[in-house]
């Protein structure tokens, strides 16, 4: 099976469809994404260069079963498509966050949020609290809670 991301207004991801992946074989019996998109512009009455091949396997830039990963991401309905750098990646979280092109991730503007303590992953393990951090927009940092006080 393979699966297309249909194209909207900006780039925005309005919908994904599957094919089967003899409705994607050009003349020589090789998978091709411009076969396949012909074939959706046929079925579904949307142009074909709006129809962009995605994988269910990737994730982040990686692909989950150790293949080469396509565009970034798995493409879902709000999505974006970057096609100058051929990349799904989701709306960000946060207005401060910048997106990080090889991984198709946003990050925060200061890195990754701290690692627990081993006492604190100790009382997650536990079950006596749940310590993590969550981003604080406003003071643009990476805040401890714990969810469970």
């Amino acid at each position: 099976m393979a699966h297309f991301a249909k194209i909207g207004m900006n780039g925005k991801v309005i919908g994904v469809l599957t094919l089967g992946n003899g409705d994607m074989l050009n003349a020589d019996g090789v998978e091709d994404e411009s076969v396949g998109q012909q074939y959706l512009e046929r079925h579904n009455n949307w142009p074909a260069p709006m129809w962009i091949q995605t994988s269910y396997n990737t994730s982040s830039g990686t692909h989950k079963l150790g293949g080469t990963p396509l565009r970034g991401n798995y493409a879902g309905i709000g999505y974006i498509w970057d096609e100058d750098n051929n990349i799904f990646y989701p709306k960000s979280p946060y207005a401060s966050w910048v997106l990080d092109v090889p991984t198709a991730k946003w990050k925060s503007p200061i890195g990754d949020a701290p690692a627990l303590t081993a006492e604190q992953q100790a009382q997650n393990d536990a079950a006596t609290h749940r310590w993590g951090y969550v981003w604080n927009e406003g003071g643009q940092s990476w805040d401890l809670t714990d969810s469970k006080a």
